[in-house]
């Protein structure tokens, strides 16, 4: 039988052309993957502590989980809801009142569910980017927005994210010819990957920034009730202004457990809400009806969120403290699962390490402790706290493990 060639010349530019699945690229996920692969295999008997996971170690509460089954189990939820039902709508407006302080949304016309954050993201840029047109991008961040406004022929403009501005973006860095092409403004806080938090202060310069160059906020807020330490959970759409230049992604993800369920919601200017929904229409039929009456349930409970934020912040109180009797400059985070701190240039007596990737590779191979580097600005390493633990004594003989481990190399700092 003849062998059919063509298909390898079809594929889009965006993706990568002719060439697409033929270059030997290795991402960074894929080399931890090997790397704790390799280590397990050399180790049988030592077990690996995962360090690098981004998303809750534990089950969704058991009333949403009951919840499901139950709505699942109706009859009339079986249909498509398309852009969703007014009941998740209505739970989201109250949600947003009740944590966030946010008064006034309309769930008819400001507020529509998502299939997860990442579509949410992805979807975007379909309704906004031409070719040539700009995305402004924190770095490090997470990318999906930046990756479809480059499908769609526009260009990602990077702020870094340092640590003498709070690991906030330079606003008044940006080029005059930069922002005359900007169209989205990508934000995350609490972030990922550093922990960092915004406040009321830098979103009040946002929505001024926004209004005077004419661009939409999209303010990823996947982590924005998981705070600690007396931070008050902070939505952009609270500050005055700021529903007339962007939209907030909300996601039941990672404050509630709930990372499979794929539900959560974009909430704020009506305009964008509605672009959104035009193309959402045409890319999915909607999340199952009992997944959403389920994820109603959960936003008229945030004392879940509550209870995962205390279990983090304790997590992070330790984890910092061990991360700092070793040599790191480690400091707790205000929110999300994430530690995020400079890795160390080389080991006594041992290798040295050009990038904080290659750390990451030796703490996995000489140490079984898993993480994830970012060499995006700096050489950085993430911690994450969602590793398996039943209960605080569980948590604290794994990180004492994680202690003993790391006590045996002496790091080197610049």
């Amino acid at each position: 039988m003849e062998k059919i060639e063509f298909i390898q010349q079809l594929f889009a530019d965006r993706i990568g052309g002719a060439e697409f699945g033929l270059r030997d690229e290795i991402f960074k996920f894929e080399k931890i993957k090997r790397a704790k692969r390799a280590a397990a295999k050399a180790n049988p008997n030592v077990k690996l502590i995962d360090l690098g996971v981004g998303e809750p170690d534990a089950m969704a509460d058991e009333r949403v989980v009951k919840k499901l089954a139950e709505e699942a189990g109706k009859k009339e939820n079986r249909f498509y809801s398309d852009n969703g039902i007014a009941e998740f709508n209505e739970a989201s407006v109250s949600y947003m009142k009740e944590v966030f302080g946010v008064d006034g949304l309309n769930p008819e016309t400001e507020v529509n569910h998502v299939i997860g954050s990442k579509p949410a993201l992805a979807m975007l840029p379909a309704a906004f980017i031409n070719p040539g047109d700009i995305t402004l991008m924190p770095a490090p961040c997470y990318p999906v927005l930046g990756t479809h406004t480059k499908y769609y022929g526009g260009e990602v403009v990077s702020l870094p994210l340092l640590e003498e501005n709070q690991f906030l973006p330079d606003l008044d860095s940006i080029s005059e010819d930069v922002l005359k092409k900007a169209k989205l403004l990508y934000l995350n806080y609490p972030n990922n990957p550093i922990g960092a938090v915004a406040n009321v202060a830098f979103f009040e310069k946002v929505v001024k920034f926004a209004k005077k160059h004419q661009i939409i906020v999209v303010h990823d807020a996947a982590y924005a009730a998981l705070v600690f330490d007396g931070e008050k959970p902070l939505s952009f759409l609270s500050i005055p202004g700021a529903k007339d230049v962007g939209v907030e992604i909300q996601s039941l993800s990672k404050s509630f457990n709930m990372t499979g369920w794929r539900i959560g919601f974009i909430a704020g200017n009506e305009k964008i809400v509605k672009a959104f929904a035009t193309i959402k229409d045409n890319n999915d039929s909607g999340q199952f009806i009992a997944i959403q009456k389920a994820a109603a349930y959960a936003l008229a409970h945030p004392e879940i969120t509550e209870e995962t934020a205390e279990k983090y912040s304790r997590r992070h109180e330790m984890l910092a403290q061990i991360l700092s009797e070793c040599g790191f400059d480690a400091v707790k985070p205000k929110g999300s699962f994430f530690l995020y701190t400079k890795a160390p240039v080389g080991v006594e007596n041992g290798p040295a390490f050009q990038s904080a990737e290659e750390f990451s590779q030796f703490l996995i191979l000489e140490h079984l402790i898993s993480t994830v580097p970012w060499d995006d600005v700096g050489h950085y390493v993430r911690f994450s706290v969602t590793f398996e633990a039943d209960g605080i004594e569980e948590e604290k003989q794994v990180l004492d493990e994680v202690k003993t481990r790391l006590s045996k190399t002496k790091f080197i700092f610049k």
